[in-house]
């Protein structure tokens, strides 16, 4: 399929940094339920606070890698799907593969319904994560403009989880708890440096890959971008719900700009607004989340015995109303199980825009307009939860294997995905846009630790 070649438009100025937020938000919601709620607290229950620096410094990569996502959004209008097209031909199959593949597995969903039917009583958790699937689909189905819905989601979420959160973690937490988070934040644990005897591999590098999104999910930053109209994403259209929704002009190419010294100002104006927004909301907020979650694990669930899967969330839960009150240990239940499912929402919102772009860049005949997207959307979206369905009938119910298993594949993914986007920040875009030297340098380091510990773990787990 041929790509058709960018407008010429020109760039809108920059909006102050207040009405920026959104994508972001987006973007820590599919971090929180994954990496934050269940693995880094399950490593720190069993060995401690020493291993928490794998977390900052997981996040630290991602953020260097949504902001050279979110640089191409920025400056041509399109999503790096299509820039990657433009430069490898085979990019579409790929990223169909790696995106189907690993979240297929529905993981986060099996432990958000493990934690609620603890929390009510219900008795087949199973039955539970099927209805919840269904739930998500026709949540995403209605919902008039599909950014909106996800967006107004998550940041109800964040606003009411994270506080609580921190707000017990001040509260349990002594002055020695404190010291161990910030001896583990340079890599001091009990006994140990940076990684203890005995630790899994593979789930160091699960959660070490969802420090964040992860996966092919970080892609998914620059259809926000676009949809929330950060620079030349002004001029894009958003996918609305088929049945409720008003439909709108799509187009997979986009625009860009004459590089003039006035339009340029304006590119790093927005530069390096985003660049704050992305900071405050996806690294700091995401690290104050990632740190106080782990730390509320190592306060009630460090050196209890070894709890099965995600279990150790319902016991940490139970410790925590025996040291304030009964009604605290049900809302830390509460909000780590609507977290989760905030996460899977986000999800499929996330992998079926992947799914169904790709799908058309493929170029198959008859099937190559913008207006295709929406239809494909919403027909990989329920295809992705008959597939969870179908899991949970064939017996894989263990959320922890679940979550495990798609994070290494997801580590691969990454390595991938760092690569190409580095390459066309530096080849497609004009000099004056282009990735820094010193960026470039952080991605490589990046792309080396998820290429290594995702083949080694594949590797340990099929043996």
């Amino acid at each position: 399929m041929p790509i058709a070649r960018l407008n010429i438009r020109e760039l809108p100025p920059a909006p102050s940094l207040l009405k920026v937020f959104g994508p972001s938000v987006i973007l820590l919601g599919l971090g929180l339920g994954s990496g934050e709620v269940v693995l880094w607290p399950y490593l720190v229950s069993r060995f401690g606070m020493g291993i928490i620096w794998g977390a900052l410094l997981g996040l630290t990569f991602q953020f260097f890698m949504n902001m050279e996502i979110e640089r191409y959004a920025l400056a041509h209008g399109e999503s790096v799907f299509v820039g990657y097209k433009r430069k490898f031909w085979w990019s579409p199959l790929w990223f169909l593969l790696s995106t189907f593949v690993p979240w297929i597995w529905p993981g986060i969903i099996a432990a958000s319904a493990v934690l609620l039917s603890s929390l009510f009583g219900w008795k087949d958790s199973s039955v539970v994560a099927i209805i919840m699937l269904i739930c998500i689909g026709l949540v995403l189905t209605f919902g008039p403009v599909l950014y909106k819905t996800v967006e107004t989601f998550q940041k109800v979420l964040i606003m009411v989880s994270i506080p609580t959160v921190v707000g017990l973690s001040v509260y349990l937490a002594h002055a020695s708890h404190w010291m161990d988070l910030i001896r583990g934040i340079v890599g001091f644990g009990n006994g140990y440096q940076f990684l203890p005897a005995g630790i899994s591999i593979a789930s160091f590098l699960a959660a070490f890959a969802y420090s964040g999104a992860g996966g092919n999910l970080n892609l998914a930053q620059s259809y926000y971008v676009k949809e929330k109209g950060y620079g030349m994403g002004k001029y894009a259209g958003r996918i609305t719900s088929i049945l409720l929704g008003k439909s709108e002009a799509l187009s997979l190419t986009g625009s860009t700009f004459e590089h003039t010294p006035a339009q340029l100002r304006r590119f790093r104006a927005w530069w390096t607004t985003i660049n704050t927004e992305h900071w405050l909301v996806f690294w700091l907020t995401g690290a104050v989340t990632i740190l106080c979650l782990s730390l509320l694990a190592y306060i009630t669930q460090y050196g209890a015995p070894v709890s099965q899967g995600i279990q150790f969330v319902i016991e940490e839960a139970v410790v925590i109303g025996q040291r304030t009150m009964p009604m605290f240990g049900g809302l830390f239940l509460l909000i780590a199980g609507l977290t989760l499912f905030g996460t899977q929402l986000t999800i499929f919102d996330a992998s079926s825009r992947i799914l169904a772009e790709n799908t058309l860049l493929l170029g198959i005949p008859g099937l190559q307009k913008g207006s295709y997207l929406r239809p494909l959307y919403y027909l990989v979206l329920w295809l992705q939860i008959i597939a969870g369905i179908i899991v949970f009938f064939l017996g894989f119910r263990e959320p922890l294997m679940l979550i495990t298993f798609a994070a290494v594949l997801n580590a691969i993914a990454m390595f991938v995905h760092v690569i190409m986007t580095v390459w066309i920040n530096t080849t497609v875009l004009k000099f004056e846009l282009r990735t820094s030297l010193w960026r470039r340098i952080i991605l490589g380091i990046a792309a080396c630790f998820y290429a290594g510990f995702g083949f080694y773990s594949l590797v340990q787990m099929v043996r």
